[in-house]
């Protein structure tokens, strides 16, 4: 990997521990779906903070996900050509996501209901009769699959021939693009969740959130075609960044007009012909606009030199991903009987957490057999 371009590792552990975090903080209150809740969200300061925290988290780190995965496919495609560049994605998304489907979405789930009294067997032998699907965070896999077969038959259909492609540098687009584009995803998302609120899903994804996905993901590649990551500066973010902030403040309100104390996603936020749904759709792209530019511009100057700690982090970031549900779970459930504010057990079972998946990821991805596909 070139050297400009280390940041984006980085930029992955980041993100990668931000999920960590962000399910620890719906095991702690907030408004969320996850394995285990040790509190529910309420009232309380501490569960609307945490509340606030995983719905700023929502707008924009899954979607930057994407984006960076978008902004790598293309150079891969051209690379392998479609037979391989497919045969990779099915054994570095295909295999980690049949796994947590067979073993570790159970696992997960016995190790909440065993807690609750439940049992652990039990549970797994429900879900096996029930053949009831648990992909957790894996979802992400299950639809980067798509994502690269629906840029495959697209590139082949409409695209350039591989042989033929070439990057072409182009401006990065203008604030106003950047508007229309925010506005065109917000209504698209809340176009979707008319019919799809959040926190329905089908076929273990949760399409409300999609209109951002699809759109990020493709920019991504627009991106790698016409070098937008490189030529990004402050000028481009500058505007973005101050309204995200003013987005940020306008969400508290929102919430306390809105007359929850839930938080986005309850209460009229996850869907349908209300006023807290317009906003909430509209709200995330306006977040993820200002905190992506941020972002990549902060981990490209201060994150883009060598570093034998963000090499180590880096190369286990994807299996971290896919193992930190189960491990998140058990280190919550070993700290259920510690009597602290709920802000302290968040902080400390999120960073025990992500501490633990990523020395449990170590000798994983030093496996030959494991090494080429996590």
């Amino acid at each position: 990997m070139a050297i400009r371009e280390l940041y984006i590792d980085r930029l992955r552990v980041a993100l990668t521990a931000l999920v960590i975090l962000h399910h620890t903080a719906i095991t702690y209150g907030a408004s969320g779906s996850w394995f285990y809740n040790e509190l529910r969200p309420s009232s309380a300061p501490s569960s609307l903070l945490l509340t606030l925290f995983a719905a700023t988290n929502q707008a924009y780190f899954m979607g930057f996900f994407f984006l960076l995965a978008g902004y790598f496919t293309p150079p891969s495609l051209e690379r392998k050509g479609y037979a391989r560049y497919l045969g990779d994605r099915l054994l570095r998304l295909g295999l980690p996501l049949l796994f947590f489907i067979l073993v570790l979405g159970p696992a997960t789930a016995g190790l909440a209901t065993w807690a609750q009294g439940d049992g652990f067997w039990p549970t797994i032998l429900w879900l096996w009769h029930h053949q009831r699907i648990i992909n957790g965070p894996l979802w992400f896999a299950q639809t980067l699959l798509l994502f690269a077969l629906a840029y495959c038959g697209g590139r082949a259909i409409f695209g350039a021939k591989l042989e033929a492609s070439a990057r072409t540098v182009r401006a990065v687009p203008s604030g106003f693009r950047w508007l229309l584009a925010a506005l065109g995803v917000g209504v698209a998302a809340w176009a979707i969740r008319l019919g799809i609120p959040v926190g329905k899903n089908l076929f273990g994804l949760q399409l409300g959130y999609f209109a951002s996905y699809i759109f990020l993901f493709v920019l991504g590649t627009a991106a790698w075609r016409h070098d937008w990551l490189r030529q990004l500066t402050v000028r481009h973010a500058r505007p973005w960044i101050a309204v995200m902030i003013l987005a940020l403040l306008s969400l508290p309100v929102a919430l306390m007009l809105g007359d929850t104390h839930r938080g986005a996603g309850s209460s009229g936020f996850e869907g349908g012909l209300r006023w807290q749904a317009a906003f909430y759709a509209l709200w995330e792209p306006f977040i993820a606009w200002g905190a992506i530019a941020l972002l990549l511009l902060l981990f490209r100057r201060y994150g883009n030199r060598p570093s034998r700690l963000g090499d180590w982090l880096g190369r286990r970031a994807y299996a971290a991903y896919m193992l930190h549900a189960p491990v998140l779970v058990a280190v919550a459930l070993v700290l259920h009987g510690w009597s602290a504010p709920a802000l302290v057990k968040f902080a400390t079972t999120g960073l025990l957490a992500c501490a633990i998946t990523w020395l449990v990821a170590d000798p994983l991805v030093r496996l030959p057999g494991l090494r080429r596909v996590l």
